[in-house]
């Protein structure tokens, strides 16, 4: 197999995945671990992997990932915890739902739900539950990030201020190993912190491969959280700490299958 195409195939893996190793790459293409490890350091070098060891993931840091490639990793993951979080929300709530791919799947399974009032800085949001003709969508308004069509700036953080939400769902970056939220837009987080603080109940959407990202500002930590989906068994000691601080531990699984809790 030509290089550039085996790359291209390894991106995709590592889109689905979150990442992908050496060997099994190399036992995947029949190639020399050395051929591998070139590879990895072209997509490397390139920006489109980082390097780990044994392997490479989806790179992350100080910038975040285009936001086409973040819709593309993990999609059951997603679609699971879209799933078993829509499943938690009753007809007629009002709920607020911040920017991220992860609360837009959230959004595509709001679609059958009846009388709802969505506040949303999202567009991509706005637009997927406007087929909803029984959910009343009001944007929060402010300076647009074109980017990923989100809407963020002191003005959105004073309108959401006017609401009282009966659900808040809120996706996140990255996730540290001591709970907390991550995330890479300070004025983002403005809006999602004022959105946390004017709600009944406080969900959390995020896939497992969060926990593998970094980013550099803290939203919250998952102690201020009344419910956290995912798609994967968190850190022993972080399920202890969630334990502690009251915060329910949803796991949804892919293909369909029912969310469990956590104990």
């Amino acid at each position: 197999m030509v290089s550039n195409f085996r790359q291209r195939e390894i991106l995709e893996i590592a889109r689905e995945k979150g990442k992908v190793t050496v060997d099994g790459l190399a036992e995947l293409y029949d190639v020399t671990v050395q051929t591998i490890r070139r590879d990895l350091a072209e997509l490397s070098e390139s920006g489109r992997l980082e390097r780990v060891h044994g392997g490479a993931v989806m790179p992350s840091g100080v910038v975040n990932i285009i936001y086409e490639e973040r819709r593309r990793l993990n999609e059951a993951g997603k679609k699971a915890i879209a799933v078993r979080c829509a499943e938690s929300i009753p007809h007629g709530a009002s709920v607020f739902m911040n920017i991220g791919t992860s609360t837009e799947a959230v959004a595509r399974e709001l679609l059958d739900h009846e009388n709802l009032l969505v506040v949303t800085n999202n567009l991509n949001i706005a637009n997927i539950l406007a087929t909803n003709q029984s959910c009343e969508i009001i944007l929060a308004g402010g300076v647009l990030r074109r980017a990923d069509s989100g809407i963020v700036g002191g003005l959105t953080v004073e309108m959401v201020k006017q609401f009282k939400f009966d659900y808040s769902v809120l996706g996140c970056s990255a996730i540290d190993t001591d709970g907390d939220l991550l995330d890479f837009d300070g004025q983002e987080i403005m809006v999602s912190s004022t959105a946390i603080q004017r709600s009944r109940k406080v969900m959390i959407v995020a896939d497992h491969l969060k926990f593998q990202r970094k980013a550099p500002l803290t939203i919250c930590s998952l102690r201020d959280v009344d419910v956290f989906y995912t798609d994967g068994k968190l850190p022993k000691s972080l399920m202890e700490d969630c334990a502690g601080w009251g915060t329910e531990v949803e796991i949804a699984e892919p293909a369909g299958l029912r969310g469990r809790k956590a104990t």
